[in-house]
């Protein structure tokens, strides 16, 4: 018993380690962000970027909404927000007018890969105070 309480403990530990670890990150991540890459966007603005430029094509509010299970207007506000930093743009379907498509642009590209470099240094750099960092520097 003695010797299942302490695998019990050693993974709970663990897990909240691999918590505090993964948070302290995304910590370092978005505060980064915040000082050093030029638009300081929402998590649904973020969401819809990254679906965009991730997912598949073509994109239309409806499939980003379906997709992201967010309304449809909280869509139509990420997008207006999104196009007028130019990281996405909106484009008439050519075939049927009345279908808008949502389309990558060079901006949001940059955006995406500068915020992606930011991720891996930061992913790369863990701080001091992480256990793990520890345990590996040990």
């Amino acid at each position: 018993r003695a010797t299942t309480r302490s695998l019990t403990e050693t993974r709970h530990n663990m897990s909240a380690s691999n918590t505090q670890d993964a948070l302290k990150l995304w910590q370092r991540v978005i505060t980064r962000s915040l000082r050093e890459l030029p638009y300081d966007l929402s998590q649904r603005q973020i969401a819809v970027l990254l679906t965009v430029y991730m997912a598949p094509a073509p994109h239309t509010v409806r499939n980003l909404s379906e997709r992201l299970n967010v309304s449809k207007p909280a869509v139509c506000r990420a997008i207006d927000a999104l196009s007028a930093l130019d990281l996405i743009r909106r484009k008439k379907d050519e075939e049927d007018r009345r279908n808008v498509f949502i389309q990558r642009t060079v901006n949001g590209s940059v955006f995406l890969r500068d915020f992606a470099d930011l991720i891996v240094q930061e992913s790369q750099n863990p701080s001091d105070s992480s256990p793990i960092y520890n345990a590996m520097a040990a």
